[in-house]
């Protein structure tokens, strides 16, 4: 890509960063402490299913680097929920994460400067061919779920404050087994392996049991496992990966400058290509579904 591109692609990212910021809030952040960003290095804190699933070291981050070789971008793979608390704490640059409604309260509370939706895929209901709890009949997720509980199946958890964690704990309470939507449903079928999404997958596969997984990490890891989808694709499995620029306003150190570079790139029509075309080649399916809209009308 040429300067050309990349000139507009961060002005673009800079007219959207200020239209989610008061007048002169980016410029009294700045000068607001002595410390400054250290522009080298960028950190970036990620949901584990988008590491997992090849995604960052494949494809986004060789083409950020061939942009932009000055930025060295430290990857840190977490849950979805460590990642915002990182973001919190002024312990990342950005996010690529995927728990809307944390991601919600982590920009009303002025932590993030802007967040943008970069692509989507599908959760789905993993488990053993013989299917004991009858997942593949279920008329969605919600469903399943109270099937896999009537029947008593072994299901594993991530357990791990994750965007796959919080999404499969609403789906219990939806399914009517707890009283709360952040509750765990009783019973000693149910195990939590306090991983990620990879370890979560192989501990599903030994013990025979049922997991909700996001389709990328599935479809990467599925010749190395003894499950196979049984629901996907359902209305309430949908699956939003969003950037999230943390605020240089509560952190002077924050490199906003190469946040806001990563976001253009995943944002424009390079990025988004690329994204939607990851998985053809090798798993025969698009391994996510590229939904950003023009930068400076998406901020939230």
């Amino acid at each position: 890509m040429g300067r050309w591109y990349w000139r507009r692609a961060y002005a673009l990212t800079a007219l959207a960063l200020a239209a989610a910021l008061p007048a002169g809030a980016l410029a009294a952040g700045c000068g607001a402490k002595s410390a400054t960003p250290n522009t080298k290095e960028l950190i970036l804190a990620t949901t584990t299913s988008v590491k997992d699933s090849g995604l960052l070291d494949q494809v986004v981050l060789p083409a950020f680097k061939a942009a932009h070789p000055g930025i060295s971008v430290k990857t840190i793979a977490v849950g979805s929920g460590e990642a915002i608390a990182m973001g919190r704490r002024g312990d990342a640059d950005v996010l690529v994460v995927h728990s809307p409604k944390d991601e919600e309260a982590f920009m009303a509370a002025g932590d993030g400067t802007l967040r943008l939706p970069i692509a989507y895929n599908y959760f789905t209901i993993v488990g053993p061919k013989s299917d004991p709890a009858g997942v593949a009949k279920a008329a969605g997720a919600a469903d399943a779920f109270k099937a896999i509980a009537d029947k008593g199946a072994t299901f594993i958890s991530r357990g791990d404050k994750s965007g796959t964690d919080t999404k499969e704990l609403n789906l219990w309470n939806l399914a009517g087994l707890t009283a709360d939507p952040k509750g765990e449903p009783p019973g000693s079928w149910y195990v939590k392996s306090g991983q990620g999404m990879g370890e979560t997958l192989q501990i599903a596969s030994e013990k025979q049991g049922y997991t909700l997984t996001d389709v990328a990490t599935y479809l990467s890891m599925k010749h190395d496992l003894q499950l196979v989808p049984l629901l996907k694709e359902s209305p309430d499995l949908k699956n939003q990966y969003d950037v999230v620029i943390v605020s240089q306003l509560k952190h002077a150190t924050a490199n906003a400058a190469g946040a806001e570079l990563l976001a253009a790139y995943l944002t424009s029509p390079e990025g988004q290509a690329a994204i939607g075309a990851y998985g053809l080649d090798t798993y025969g399916q698009a391994l996510f579904f590229p939904d950003a809209n023009t930068l400076g009308a998406t901020a939230k």
